[in-house]
Formats: structure tokens, sequence, C-alpha cells
């Protein structure tokens, strides 16, 4: 998902790295449900929280949950009930009931197991273009509320553009003409917009056929689309401008091979700069492809 900065990124890295320090991850306590912290990108112990290669930023959030089955506390309820019941000869009310349910939970949390999730953060200050791995807009949001919290004077909008992918992708289909730079590949969803919700979705399919213009024809409006840019890399769009399924080619890995540099002995200045000089030709490119992006409001 690509955001824009609304002003020039503030502060250095250093200053960036001593605000993300006080909300460093730190895992959950024994009746903590939640806790969220940034770790180092490179994964190091006690390393910086800002990573900074060939001018890009890389940041890291942690996101780790206590996940309590609901069934499990349901029978933990119905037990206490069964015994206040046995016991008074009265069934609890619903106000009762929440508690109980609550102090279950609760009391359940020091033994749930906890699940961990990370979101990578790929800031490019000269090109103004913030960039996180988060698989859906919720999670997205998560990440961007806990950046401006801890990043003073941070504001970002999303990026938007003057056509919008939904009404692109329709003309790049039914023409059976990609964007210059660009190509088609063989996955794509068709949603149709009246009251019936219809959905035609194609897997490893031919996408330049009468059939698919049909779907169009009739009302159907891609929401994801297979493309490759220039060879290199592959990706699906979706109709709320987020690149899924991200897949560098054999051919960036073969030109990286053939100058190679300063590799770290565990690779990640090597994957960064491979990663984000790819995608900082991709995006203007793709922007470019949608008739630019739109002014802000």
């Amino acid at each position: 998902m690509m955001y824009r900065l609304a002003s020039p990124w503030p502060g250095s890295a250093e200053q960036v790295e001593a605000e993300l320090e006080d909300a460093r991850f730190v895992e959950c306590g024994a009746s903590q449900e939640k806790s969220v912290g940034w770790i180092e990108p490179r994964g190091h112990a006690n390393g910086p929280l800002v990573e900074v290669v060939g001018g890009q930023w890389l940041l890291k959030l942690m996101l780790e949950v206590k996940v309590v089955p609901g069934s499990v506390v349901k029978r933990k309820v119905q037990d206490q009930l069964d015994h206040i019941e046995a016991t008074t000869g009265r069934k609890p009310g619903k106000k009762e009931k929440r508690e109980i349910s609550e102090d279950a939970r609760l009391a359940l949390l020091p033994m749930a197991f906890t699940k961990q999730s990370s979101v990578k953060v790929w800031v490019d200050p000269k090109a103004g273009l913030l960039l996180t791995d988060a698989g859906s807009s919720a999670k997205a949001d998560e990440v961007m509320t806990w950046l401006i919290k801890a990043v003073d004077g941070l504001a970002v909008t999303l990026v938007n553009t003057q056509t919008s992918p939904a009404a692109a992708m329709s003309l790049w289909l039914s023409t059976k003409e990609a964007p210059p730079g660009f190509s088609v590949d063989r996955e794509c969803e068709l949603k149709a917009a009246d009251e019936s919700k219809a959905v035609v979705r194609y897997t490893r399919h031919a996408l330049d056929t009468d059939e698919v213009s049909q779907h169009i024809a009739m009302g159907k409006v891609p929401t994801r689309l297979a493309m490759t840019w220039d060879d290199r890399v592959s990706f699906v769009l979706t109709e709320g401008l987020q690149l899924k399924k991200l897949a560098f080619l054999e051919t960036v890995f073969e030109d990286a091979a053939a100058s190679p540099g300063d590799v770290k002995e565990d690779n990640f200045d090597a994957d960064v700069a491979i990663a984000t000089g790819e995608l900082s030709k991709l995006i203007p490119e793709l922007l470019e492809a949608l008739g630019g992006e739109a002014a802000l409001a």
C-alpha cells in the first residue's frame, strides 16, 4: 500500500530512531492481551530500529496477540453458571454472565498461546513515498496509526490516481492492450456492479479473449489483475491500488549478480537494494499508466 508524504519527512534517521525507541516492542505480559511496538528490521537483537540502505529507510512493526479459543471460554463460563445454579438455585442474569465471561477470559490469558505478525515500512524520503507490506487496509491503518503516533510531525495520505485502477484495468482488458512497459498475465477477478454481486475469477487463463471483453461490456468491473513490469517484477494490482503477490523475476537477480557490491553476510542490504531499486522504477510508471496522481484535496 502506497502513501504520499504530505510534507518532507520530519527529522533525520537518528531523530526517528530516538522516537521509535520509546515504542520498542515488548512481549505481552501474563495478563496482557495485545502488544505492539517497533523491532529491528535487520533482525539483530538490540540493533537499530531504522535501517538506511542507499537512502532508503526500513522500519518494522511487531504485533503480538494472545489467542484464547472461544470454545474454551464458553466451557469455563458454562461450568461457572452451572455451579451458581446448583448452589444458589438461581440463574445469573445477562450482566452477571458478561462479567463471568470476562473473568474467565482474563483467567485464561496467562495460559494462552501468543501469535506474532510483523509489517515492514519502507520510506523513500527523496521521492516522498511511504509503503507498507500490510496484507489488509485494517492492518495498514493500524501500522500508520502507530507510526504517526511515534514520529512527531509525520503526515501522510493514501496515493490516489487520476484514473481509478478499476477503470484502467477495464480498458486494458477490453482493448487487449496493456500500458507501455507492462504486460497482462493470466489471473484476474471481475465483479458485477449490480445487486447480483456476481464474481468471475480467471486463474492461469489467457485474458486476451472475447469472453473477458464481454464480461466487461456487461458491466463487470476488474478488482484484481495480474501484471508484469519490464519482465522484471510481477504483481497483482487491486481496485484499491494495492500491489499483491509481488515477485522479482530472474532477470533482476542476474543483473544483481553481474554487478556485486558490498554484501553483508545476512544479505539484508542486497535484498533491500534490489527490492527498493526495482519498485522505485515500477511505481512511477504504474502511476503514470493510471493517469498520474490526483491532486491532494
